[in-house]
Parts: C-alpha cells; sequence; structure tokens
C-alpha cells in the first residue's frame, strides 16, 4: 500500500533505536520527515554503526531515557519488543497518540506485493526459500523483516515491479492496523512469547491479523496439519482465497482453491479453479531435512504458483536449497562426529524439531535465559535418541532438575566447557547437537551471535 502522500505529513517519535527503529528513522528522515528517536538504553548498548549513522545523518536522538519530547510528535512508532501494555504505551494511548510498529509503517510506504510469512517455527527459512524461488524466476526480490533487514531498510530499493518477502513475528503483526499482504502464510502454531502476549488466545490473535485486511484478490496459505490453526480459523472472518499444506495424501476441504500433499513420495499441488493436479518434486530430492522442511518447502510452492512461476524453476530452487544459517546447520565433521548449530532454535517445539531430523545417538547441549519452558514436549523425543545432555546458561539447574533421571546430564559454566563435555562424551557415528530450547539473552546479544560463537569455537579445533 502505498501512501506516501498522507503519511508524510505527520511527524514521529521512534522508541527504540535497533534495526527496525534506526531504519525507519533514516528512511522519514532522508524524506524531509519530521522525526525523533528516544532510547531508554544508554549509548553503550546501542549498535556503533547505528548510532554513527543517526549522527551522520543529523536525526534527533536521545538516549538513556524516554522524554516527554516524545509527546509532541503526531505518530508513534514504537519497537516490536515494547508490548502494548507497557506503562508509556498507555500513557501515549491514554494521550490520543496514535502508536503503530515499523512493520505497518513501512507497508504503507510500499509501493509493490509483499508476501508475507508467520508461524511459531520456520519463518526465516521458509521466506529465504521463496525468496531464491522468486529471484530466480527473474522478479526483483527482497526478503526482509524479522530476518536480515528491516522493511524500513529495503524501501528505497523497491519499484512497483518488485516482491517483499517479509518474515513477521507476532509482536510486529499486533502493530498492525491496515497491513494486508498479497499473499499471507501461517505455518504453525505452538505454545511461545506468552510473557509478552499472556495468553494463547492473544497469541494466537495477533498472528491472525496477517490476514486480516486480506480481500478475495489475496491468498491466505496455512498448514492443514496443525490442528490449533484448523479448529480455530472458523472464529475470524477470512475474506481472502484459502490454500493448505498437509503432508497426508491429500486435502478433502472444498474450501480450499490451491492445495500442497504427499503422495507415493511426491510433493504434489492442485488448483481447482484449473483442474490442475501435478507432482512438483520428490521429497527425497530436498536438500533441508526433516518433515518440517517439507512443509515448508509446500508453503513456498504455494506461495509461487500463486505467481504463475514455472514448476521446473520451483523443483530446481528446491533441490538447491540448503537451508539457512543457525537452524540444523551442519558445522563440520570430527572424527566421525557431525556438528550441527541449531541456535534459532529458542523454544523446545523448535528443538522437538531438529531432533526428529536425526536417527538418534544425539549429545544434546541446551540452555539459555531463564524462562518457563515446557520440558514435556521434547521428553521423548530425548529419551528416544539423545545419549547425554550438557546444560548451559540461566537455565541450566533447571534441565539439570527435570532430565537427570531421564539421561545423563552435565552442566557446563560456558559454550567452550559445553562443546568440551560434548566432544569427550561422543564416539565417531554420534552427532552434536546444539539446539539451546532457550532465548540467548542471558550469555549473548541474540541468536546469531550465539550460533557464531558456536561455529567459532567449532571450527578453531584442531
Amino acid at each position: 500500500m502505498n501512501l506516501i502522500n498522507e503519511y508524510s505529513k505527520y511527524s514521529y517519535a521512534i522508541l527504540g533505536a535497533g534495526r527496525s527503529g534506526v531504519g525507519i528513522a533514516k528512511f522519514l528522515h532522508n524524506r524531509g520527515i519530521k522525526v525523533f528517536l528516544s532510547e531508554s538504553n544508554s549509548e553503550e548498548k546501542i549498535e556503533k554503526e547505528f548510532l554513527e549513522l543517526l549522527r551522520n545523518k543529523n536525526i534527533e536522538f536521545e538516549t538513556g531515557k524516554h522524554s516527554d519530547k516524545i509527546f509532541d510528535y503526531d505518530i508513534i512508532v514504537k519497537s516490536p519488543g515494547i508490548p502494548m501494555w507497557n506503562e508509556l504505551i498507555l500513557q501515549l494511548k491514554n494521550a490520543g497518540k496514535k502508536v503503530i510498529g515499523e512493520l505497518e509503517l513501512s507497508y504503507l510506504f510500499c509501493k509493490c506485493p509483499v508476501i508475507a510469512v508467520t508461524g511459531t517455527n520456520g519463518k526465516t527459512t521458509t521466506v529465504n526459500l521463496i525468496g531464491e524461488i522468486f529471484t530466480n524466476a527473474g522478479f526483483d526480490t527482497k526478503v526482509c523483516g524479522n530476518v536480515g533487514l528491516a522493511f524500513s531498510e529495503i524501501l528505497d530499493d523497491i519499484n512497483e515491479n518488485s516482491i517483499v518477502i517479509l518474515e513477521t513475528s507476532s509482536y510486529q503483526l499486533y502493530d498492525t492496523e491496515l497491513f494486508k499482504p498479497k499473499v499471507s502464510v501461517f505455518l504453525n502454531f505452538t505454545e511461545d512469547h506468552l510473557y509478552w502476549h499472556k495468553t494463547m488466545d492473544n497469541y494466537f490473535d495477533a498472528k491472525m491479523k496477517i490476514t486480516g485486511n486480506q480481500d478475495i484478490k489475496d491468498l491466505f496459505i496455512y498448514n492443514y496439519d496443525d490442528e490449533f490453526i484448523k479448529n480455530n480459523l472458523y472464529k475470524y472472518q477470512i475474506l481472502a482465497m484459502k490454500s493448505a499444506f498437509t503432508l497426508s495424501n491429500g486435502l478433502d476441504d472444498e474450501s480450499l482453491l490451491t492445495g500442497c500433499y504427499l503422495n507415493s513420495g511426491f510433493i504434489c499441488y492442485f488448483d481447482n479453479s484449473k483442474n490442475e493436479n501435478s507432482k512438483i518434486i520428490k521429497k527425497d530430492q530436498l536438500q533441508i531435512k526433516g518433515h518440517h522442511n517439507i512443509a515448508n518447502s509446500m508453503a513456498a510452492i504455494l506461495t509461487a504458483k500463486r505467481f504463475n512461476i514455472e514448476d521446473e524453476i520451483i523443483k530446481e530452487t528446491l533441490k538447491n536449497f540448503k537451508g539457512v544459517e543457525h537452524r540444523i546447520e551442519f558445522i563440520r565433521e570430527i572424527n566421525g562426529v557431525k556438528i550441527y548449530n541449531d541456535s534459532k532454535a529458542t523454544n523446545p517445539d523448535s528443538t522437538l524439531v531438529a531432533l526428529k531430523s536425526f536417527p538418534g545417538k544425539i549429545i544434546l547441549i541446551m540452555g539459555g535465559m531463564k524462562m518457563n519452558v515446557n520440558f514435556e514436549i521434547i521428553k521423548m523425543e530425548i529419551l528416544d535418541k539423545v545419549k547425554k545432555i550438557i546444560a548451559i546458561g540461566e537455565s541450566k539447574q533447571d534441565i539439570f532438575n527435570f532430565f537427570e533421571h531421564l539421561v545423563p546430564v552435565e552442566l557446563a559454566f560456558d559454550l567452550n566447557e559445553a562443546i568440551y563435555y560434548s566432544l569427550n562424551s561422543c564416539r565417531s557415528g554420534d552427532i552434536i547437537l546444539f539446539s539451546p530450547s532457550y532465548k540467548s539473552f542471558d550469555m549473548f546479544k541474540d541468536f546469531e551471535h550465539r550460533g557464531n560463537e558456536f561455529k567459532k569455537l567449532i571450527n578453531a579445533i584442531n
């Protein structure tokens, strides 16, 4: 939606000096729009490159507090990490201020169609896969959002013929009002982020905003195998055309325009409007392994077919796509032991997906920022496949207390010690899997920092 003229007449206060906050501040400032950035953290906690950008552009900003100055601006653009029940946000809304997020504002300035992907897990893999398919098909493709570049950072590089592939979190979607993607994808839904959303219903409501403004010309793709999604869709007025994917051998739902399913080892696609039914690729030809990646591939296929991309381009991209960094990423083999980095696993559901990708003989390194985690999700898979757990971080004692009577558990001081214990606990044919199940903020800046440190330590081993 291109509402540049409408939204160029307002002034903006940006809350948060992270990538999305600085990105939208720069975008607005470059258009001569009055903008002020406010960051509650001290300058020492802000990325140097962001501070330099703000100073070089002469963008007015403050650090160490949110002063009353933000009340002088027409629209407040908040960091997605700030919940709507935050005291400052409530004060701003009570004062009659419009509060939105960077994703919403970026969309209002966007000149081209948007494909949006959400879900508890698998978003990054799926948006990157969709991005590669569209790039290989000749589209001017921009992958952004909650992965890599912020939405606002690519706005100057697009035109009416571009395609934006957007990873969207529940935090970002919660702050939307007019957001209307051409294609929306809902991969899966499991318990997560309840400290922010408070309840599962609130969390699901936020996710469903991805299709809330879509109409009959748009497409909503969802996971037919996800019982929570399938059983709760009836609560929402969905005007978009519906498409779904399943790992079973068919979709018996007349409301679906298109769909993907498995048949005799093939990922198959159908389009009821064209009386089309075709085999796209053998599932064994995918380089990214695991049932979750079959589902992710199906979501990408359905998205690509909506834009009439040829089957052969889709097939070749799927055959060559190697996955994304920090998600069940193979690092190296040491004395017959294969080592994988799954730092992006910030909840047990993600770790469950990783565990299911291997036959067994796993040394599992897990742990991170202390929070309530449901170990029952991974208990049976760990009993079946894990030889030993190495626990790290603030949560290591919780891990030890739950699993000590089920499998051997060793506590490590840090990641370096965890790797040392892991290598001493395995033999040729085993797998070392770093899949934390927790967020990273106790020891690292984010999951990327955590994963990069793990890889650096592994690759330094002689």
